[in-house]
């Protein structure tokens, strides 16, 4: 039989202000992966995806930590 395995993810609880840093990075990261896409340069164009939805999690963890 195949066993499986299970890989248990460190709970590592954030500020607001490093999620904020992350935000930033990400959305800097973004805006060169535009730039390199519309120079032709980007090869993965998924990326701009990951890094949308990167950016939208980070923002809902924020939302979530200010609200209560």
């Amino acid at each position: 039989m195949a066993e499986t395995k299970k890989t248990a993810k460190a709970a590592v609880v954030k500020t607001v202000d490093d999620l904020k840093k992350e935000v930033a990075e990400k959305r800097n990261d973004l805006l060169q992966a535009k730039r390199s896409h519309a120079a032709g340069e980007l090869v993965n164009p998924k990326a701009l995806r990951s890094l949308r939805k990167d950016i939208a999690r980070l923002l809902t963890q924020i939302n979530e930590k200010e609200s209560k």
